[in-house]
């Protein structure tokens, strides 16, 4: 079983010290969904939502989200982003607003959580603007996609 590095001597959380580790260029790409109803995905789709154009708020809000992740996730770096790059798009089939985030950056540590915590506040953002019409949608499938850089190597989920 792999050790826990964020526990020190005594048992308790800390910040992993990553000095001495080699700057990499890393990347994350991370996804999730939400699922509206038939009545909210029209008025995203036709801009009638009354706070505004759902998909460009919440791209926005995404990147905002990425830049913030040190400041709610306890054990996560500041780190220097190169980039930050959110993509949402109408999926008809599923009624969903499909996330996708990319974070890129040279530096110590990796940018998965970067470009989960992107996803994950685009999709609240989403939420957000459609709450007065629907309650009911589910943001899910939020999940890292493949990532490379770092000690650990290069990932890609497999779907």
């Amino acid at each position: 079983m792999a050790e826990f590095t964020h526990f020190n001597e005594q048992g308790r959380a800390r910040m992993v010290d990553v000095g001495e580790k080699p700057i990499s260029q890393r990347t994350a790409v991370a996804a999730g969904r939400v699922l509206v109803s038939e009545e909210t995905f029209a008025l995203i789709q036709s801009g009638g939502m009354k706070k505004g154009d759902v998909l460009t708020v919440s791209q926005i809000a995404g990147v905002m989200g990425a830049k913030r992740t040190p400041d709610i996730i306890p054990m996560c770096h500041p780190i220097l982003m190169d980039g930050i790059d959110l993509a949402l798009t109408l999926d008809e089939n599923r009624r969903s607003v499909e996330i996708q985030a990319t974070v890129s950056c040279d530096g110590r540590t990796g940018v998965e959580m970067e470009a989960l915590t992107a996803v994950s506040t685009a999709a609240l953002t989403v939420y957000d603007m459609c709450k007065a019409v629907q309650k009911d949608m589910v943001i899910t499938d939020i999940r890292l996609l493949r990532k490379t850089g770092g000690v650990h190597g290069d990932y890609e989920r497999e779907e």
